[in-house]
């Protein structure tokens, strides 16, 4: 059964990457527009205008804001509903992006991880050292697609490492409560996985990855949240709406969406109890209440 939702915003860009931030307002970007926006109150207000393709957004341990962008979109309008298309003659690569909140002011990280351009940074998460993993989706062209991985970097700038590779356009990413373990959503093979990690940027190579147990049917996985149980909700395409994996055993569970193109969950509220997340196709931003609360962040404090 569809929750009750609120309406955050509305005539967003193709919003996603929001982040809840403990004064109440929602940071996120507007992909179609190339810009990174603050919600507050219903009022949406600029922060930066980053050009390109602004996916994924996380704080990082100095507070400022590193942003995934994709590169852009070509964009599609069907009746009255926005999807992104192909690579657009405009674009130049991807990059990773670092925003001051307070100033709007920003600069580009990475565009390239030994000498391999990236091509369409989609999602990221900080752990508990300050780093952050991020994922690569690739670009789409008439007759081919990248093949890509899911990368981890430093946010002084200095170091970047292609940690797997390779994988099916890479999109949500997450960490485990104890960071043992990172999970990776693949958009079109449906498919959550759960790498294990033997430490900051490390994936476990004498161990194997997980398949989390999915959902029957035919749908896409985009970004996602991990909640306090340590079950991975994950931004469902195609159906629209929130399936949410179990990290152990367990049934997966689904919460439908007003939107088939739902592409994000984040949580906010003083319990974490709120999920907020993104309509893209319909440029909303909703909330509802959710059953259980979110992981908190690493340096995000509520």
């Amino acid at each position: 059964m569809q929750p009750e939702v609120t309406v955050i915003a509305k005539e967003l860009a193709f919003p996603e990457g929001p982040i809840a931030l403990p004064d109440g307002s929602i940071v996120l970007v507007e992909i179609k527009a190339g810009r990174l926006t603050r919600v507050r109150d219903g009022v949406k207000q600029t922060i930066a205008e980053l050009g390109g393709g602004p996916n994924g957004a996380a704080i990082g341990p100095d507070g400022h804001c590193y942003v995934c962008n994709n590169g852009g979109f070509e964009w599609l309008e069907r009746n009255g509903k926005t999807y992104p298309g192909e690579q657009p003659e405009s674009y130049t690569g991807g990059s990773i992006q670092k925003v001051d909140l307070q100033t709007g002011a920003f600069s580009t990280l990475y565009t390239n991880c030994d000498s391999e351009p990236l091509k369409g940074p989609n999602d990221i998460v900080f752990d508990a050292q300050g780093g952050f993993w991020f994922t690569d989706h690739g670009k789409n062209r008439a007759r081919d697609r990248d093949r890509t991985g899911v990368f981890y970097a430093l946010p002084d700038g200095s170091q970047i490492s292609e940690a797997i590779f390779p994988m099916e356009a890479p999109n949500g990413i997450g960490l485990s409560p104890d960071e043992k373990e990172l999970f990776v959503a693949e958009t079109p093979t449906g498919r959550l996985w759960a790498y294990p990690l033997a430490g900051p940027g490390k994936v476990d190579s004498g161990k194997t990855r997980r398949l989390l147990n999915g959902r029957q049917g035919f749908y896409m996985f985009d970004s996602l949240a991990v909640d306090a149980n340590g079950d991975v909700c994950v931004a469902t395409l195609m159906d629209g709406g929130i399936t949410t994996l179990c990290a152990a055993a367990g049934e997966p569970s689904f919460v439908p969406m007003p939107d088939r193109v739902t592409t994000n969950i984040c949580f906010g509220g003083p319990d974490l109890k709120t999920a907020f997340i993104t309509l893209s196709s319909t440029g909303l931003l909703v909330s509802c209440d959710w059953p259980t609360a979110g992981l908190p962040l690493n340096f995000l404090n509520h």
